[in-house]
């Protein structure tokens, strides 16, 4: 290897720099920007230490679980501000809270490095087997994080690289593919010798990654950028407003203080703005219909059906007979009804409350329920030759209930919208790494993402991932700008993952897993054969 092995307590105080760089990979503090070659630094630093002699399948958990730790805690840290801030929990209690969560979630790359020691110790592989079984088990493990439990796969591995090389990837096998092939070049590195940049057979090998990488830098451009007459968008582009009302989270739902400024400030720019679409975020106005005063929504309705313009606002909707929900309504012309988006995917805690945890969220002062899921893969709003997919806050995470939306090509979205308010994390890196899955899924579907929150970012998205416009955050402000949407064939993410999910990814790294524990039992067979019990 390129260095000394570490004594025990070094080596887990590296995994632990090395978690915490991780974390700052996907938007380093300050400027918020993902750093793609810093994720891979990480991970590799990882990988060397898991590569180290005399390591038992005990201690790469050990190992697994700190780095882990480390990064998820440095990830979502900021679910200290919604706990302690503004969900008045003890600091103590709220610090607990994160470092149970990520120490949680941790376990599953905990077990996932577990077994590649068990593997690496019992079997000799050729390295870039070694390099496979990692990638396997690693991606394995996201995908656990990303699925059980209801999943929160926030900061995962791949969104480092929505400005890397690999985000040539997305649109083939989305982030957790990027994520897999991230860990293979990690382990890679990891294994690499001073000898083996005099042999040719490297460069050959690092020649032939770069040409595929450059082959699928081409074939996204052309995608993207109109190579192919039937890519060239053929409407005129959507005029937007995006409302940023910046209510003040400690506020938004008092009725003597920010339920009447939300409510006055939505009113007067709905009614003002002239853009073809405007856009409320989540729960803009905070109160339930039959809570508003008489007329008040009717009066926006009207002021839509009327000219030649829709609306999308969020707002909380039901009763205590039909239930709740978090949702979208929209309004438009010749509208026998509004549209009406329901929110699928809740968070847990915030939005339903996890059987035997009553008593944690009745420590916090945060207006909590039990709300209803809508269906996966809703209809889109139809305006101006756009189809536009509504979603709600930190649904576009799972990019696989995004993707459901193209199983029927008439319905499949041209534009996606997200209405969000995560002023709940404070002026936060929340706010950057939320931008940056946005981005992600722009660049998975090759479809323009748009963004209204009530702190930030709120921004417009074009389907290369780019951001053409954004509000400054925590302002209270109008975002004009147009957005192109796009139609045409889904990408190959978009098909494979309509109609089949992660399934797929799960099967591959299963296989891939598999075979490397039976070639483990073949050696071990071979080496009784060849060494009899006497």
């Amino acid at each position: 290897m390129l260095l000394r092995p570490p004594q025990p307590l070094w080596a887990l105080a590296w995994a632990l720099l090395a978690g915490g760089l991780q974390a700052a990979s996907l938007a380093w503090p300050g400027s918020g920007a993902p750093q793609w070659w810093l994720q891979l630094a990480s991970l590799t630093a990882l990988a060397w230490l898991l590569l180290q002699p005399a390591s038992s399948w005990r201690w790469a958990a050990a190992l697994g679980w700190v780095f882990a730790s480390a990064w998820l805690a440095g990830t979502f840290w900021w679910l200290f501000i919604s706990m302690h801030t503004y969900g008045g929990l003890a600091a103590p209690l709220a610090v607990a809270g994160v470092a149970g969560l990520a120490g949680f979630l941790g376990s599953y790359y905990a077990l996932a490095a577990a077994i590649f020691g068990s593997l690496t110790a019992k079997a000799r592989y050729h390295r870039g087997f070694v390099a496979i079984i990692f990638a396997a088990l690693w991606t394995l493990a996201e995908l656990a994080r990303g699925t059980w439990w209801t999943g929160f796969p926030w900061g995962a591995g791949g969104y480092a690289h929505v400005d890397g090389p690999l985000a040539a990837l997305a649109r083939s096998v989305g982030v957790y593919g990027i994520g897999f092939v991230a860990a293979l070049l990690a382990m890679l590195l990891a294994q690499t010798r001073r000898s083996d940049w005099g042999r040719g057979r490297t460069w050959g090998a690092l020649a032939a990654g770069l040409a595929v990488l450059a082959g699928l830098a081409w074939q996204r451009h052309c995608a993207t950028q109109a190579c192919h007459p039937h890519t060239v968008p053929s409407r005129p582009a959507l005029t937007l407003a995006l409302l940023q009302g910046n209510i003040p989270q400690d506020e938004k739902f008092q009725p003597g203080s920010g339920v009447p400024l939300a409510l006055r400030w939505y009113a007067q720019e709905l009614g003002a703005a002239k853009a073809a679409l405007v856009v409320a975020p989540e729960t803009a106005i905070p109160l339930l219909p039959q809570q508003l005063l008489p007329g008040y929504l009717e009066a926006i309705a009207q002021h839509y059906r009327q000219g030649p313009q829709a609306a999308l606002i969020g707002i909380p909707l039901g009763n205590k007979v039909l239930g709740y929900t978090n949702s979208v309504l929209g309004f438009g012309p010749q509208q026998a009804a509004p549209y009406r988006y329901d929110k699928h995917h809740l968070v847990p805690f915030g939005e339903f409350i996890p059987p035997l945890f009553q008593w944690f969220t009745q420590m916090m002062h945060i207006p909590l329920g039990d709300f209803d899921r809508g269906t996966v893969a809703q209809p889109p709003l139809h305006w101006q030759g756009e189809r536009i997919a509504p979603h709600i806050c930190y649904e576009d995470l799972f990019s696989e209930e995004l993707g459901a939306r193209f199983a029927d090509p008439s319905q499949a979205p041209t534009i996606f919208i997200n209405l969000s308010n995560i002023g709940w994390f404070g002026d936060s890196l929340a706010i950057d790494q939320h931008l940056h899955i946005g981005r992600m899924r722009a660049l998975e579907f090759e479809r323009p993402m748009v963004r209204a929150t009530n702190t930030g970012a709120t921004a417009i998205i074009d389907h290369r991932g780019v951001v053409t416009h954004q509000l400054a955050r925590h302002t209270r402000a109008v975002l004009t700008g147009q957005v192109q949407g796009r139609g045409g064939a889904p990408t190959p993410y978009a098909r494979w993952v309509a109609h089949w999910g992660l399934w797929p990814l799960w099967i591959f790294c299963l296989l891939l897993v598999l075979a490397a524990l039976g070639l483990a039992r073949q050696q071990r067979m071979n080496g009784l054969l060849h060494n009899p019990v006497p």
